[in-house]
């Protein structure tokens, strides 16, 4: 593993479509938008959308909707899913859909694909009927997409039209290790959910690296990191503003989702000491603070993982200051 600065890192964005509380799904969009053009502005590489279901704060269920959105809104910038739930839907489906989004705004879609249900329990036999079990088939449902994309396939009795012939990057993401076997035998980039599972992250890459196989697609391993960053002028006020993303967190921890609410002066009366400490575990890989002090620890993170590429997600309540830890976290970037 090479040594890495912080200037030879691609920057990205996860968008959840976080909905704040006093707004709409529509106004998250709009929001959506406004970060995505100015992330095109500031030199991000690629901007992702999440697949959800039954949250009321998260808007990205119907992800490839919104990455035809945004697409159509930037000029340079990547849109892709961070990620397609694969068992939730046809691998046929998913091939038309984003062989679509690909002759609509060619080079510029790319595909992550999670085997998770992104949802309930519930929910997701109401997604999935039948194919309940599907989280089983992902390693044979990624090869039934490679296929559909391949100009070979021209001659199959089942054809993606349009899709097939296409170059549509497949990305695999994972929050343990059997993805980073499923990405390394295959020979695909791999992006961790670090930013929220990073209980396996240092093994599941240890993983992928050891087991890569290179392919068609790519020569050499290629590993990309979600995680949460909060930015502002000062550590305070950074601190400050991440008390929203951790009143969020505590929707995923208790079951009691709510919009994303405001930022507040202190957590001691809203988390006990255990909801704390399962919530700090989940944000484990959160830059939050100053521009010295997430530049100072994103150095540190390079440095120790070896990454290629880290993918921002921030929810942040004021839609300007959002825009502005994006701001501040991409000229970091581009400071030696």
């Amino acid at each position: 593993m090479s040594f890495k600065k912080i200037s030879d890192i691609k920057y990205s964005v996860l968008d959840l479509a976080t909905v704040t509380q006093g707004s709409t799904p529509a106004d998250s969009f709009k929001k959506s938008m406004d970060v995505a053009q100015q992330a095109e502005k500031l030199g991000y590489t690629r901007y992702w959308f999440a697949e959800h279901h039954n949250m009321m704060n998260v808007a990205s269920s119907a992800t490839s909707v919104l990455i035809g959105y945004i697409a159509g809104g930037t000029k340079t910038i990547r849109v892709g899913s961070g990620g397609i739930m694969l068992p939730n839907h046809s691998p046929l489906i998913v091939a038309e859909q984003f062989g679509t989004l690909a002759s609509l705004y060619p080079g510029r879609i790319d595909l992550g694909l999670g085997r998770a249900p992104g949802t309930d329990q519930t929910t997701a036999l109401a997604i999935r009927g039948e194919n309940f079990n599907a989280a089983h088939n992902f390693p044979r449902d990624i090869v039934k997409l490679q296929n559909y994309f391949s100009a070979e396939n021209a001659t199959a009795k089942v054809r993606a039209i349009p899709g097939e012939g296409l170059d549509i990057p497949i990305w695999v993401l994972g929050s343990s290790t059997d993805s980073a076997k499923v990405a390394a035998v295959l020979g695909l980039p791999y992006a961790f959910a670090s930013h929220f599972a990073p209980t396996y992250f240092m093994e599941a890459i240890n993983i992928y690296r050891d087991n890569f196989k290179p392919s068609e697609h790519l020569q050499s391993p290629y590993i990309m990191s979600c995680v949460n960053v909060v930015a502002a002028d000062t550590d305070a006020e950074a601190e400050r503003l991440a008390t929203s993303v951790k009143q969020f967190f505590m929707g995923v921890v208790t079951g009691k989702r709510q919009l994303l609410p405001p930022p507040v002066t202190s957590m001691d009366s809203i988390w006990n000491v255990f909801e704390e400490e399962a919530i700090m575990q989940m944000l484990a890989y959160s830059f939050i603070g100053g521009p010295e002090k997430i530049k100072a620890e994103m150095s540190s993170f390079i440095e120790q993982t070896g990454i290629d590429e880290v993918m921002a997600t921030s929810h942040i309540f004021e839609h300007s200051s959002r825009l502005y830890s994006y701001k501040l976290f991409a000229e970091m970037f581009k400071k030696n």
